[in-house]
């Protein structure tokens, strides 16, 4: 589970990138660097008939609302419509350890010094890196090689728990 820094595992087996649309992605151009070894589950709500542009050298599957509801029956109605919410299907056709998930209208961002900053590799380090059960450390990780524990911290808890979600939050795009 510990994730000591240095070079992350290749993940293309273990990890799916799941994407709601109701548009062309061209915006994965942007991030071919970042995701073009994984494979993706393009989940298209609205018009099933329309045909999204992905550009070409992605892996990924496309799915529609007639797949959601071939798949979920009657019960299909709990995967509402024109919303983001068809992101869940994508979590559950996809058989992958972790899953990955953006927006169609989210940008690379970047440092202040103008480099492209890679969120999906700081999100598989966090998901690799134990968490800390009933505290939080605002001052530093204290899994990062050279650190330590606050003091006071419980010797008991010091081996952490898996981290379950790692969650990023939007920019000014």
């Amino acid at each position: 589970m510990a994730h000591a820094g240095g070079p992350l595992p290749d993940l293309r087996n273990d990890l799916d990138i799941v994407i709601p649309t109701i548009r062309n992605l061209e915006f994965l151009e942007m991030w071919r660097p970042f995701f073009e070894k994984y494979h993706m589950i393009i989940i298209q709500d609205g018009d099933p008939t329309r045909k999204v542009q992905v550009p070409e050298g992605f892996d990924y599957d496309i799915y529609t609302r007639t797949d959601i509801e071939k798949a979920l029956g009657d019960k299909a109605w709990c995967i509402s419509y024109k919303d983001s919410a068809c992101r869940c299907f994508g979590y559950a056709v996809s058989r992958k350890k972790y899953i990955y998930t953006i927006d169609d209208d989210c940008f690379v961002a970047e440092k202040p010094n103008g480099e492209d900053i890679n969120a999906l590799e700081q999100h598989i380090k966090n998901l690799l890196t134990p968490s800390t059960p009933f505290f939080f450390n605002t001052l530093y990780d204290p899994y990062t090689p050279g650190s330590d524990f606050v003091r006071g911290y419980p010797f008991s808890m010091r081996e952490g728990v898996p981290t379950a979600v790692s969650h990023g939050e939007s920019t000014k795009h």
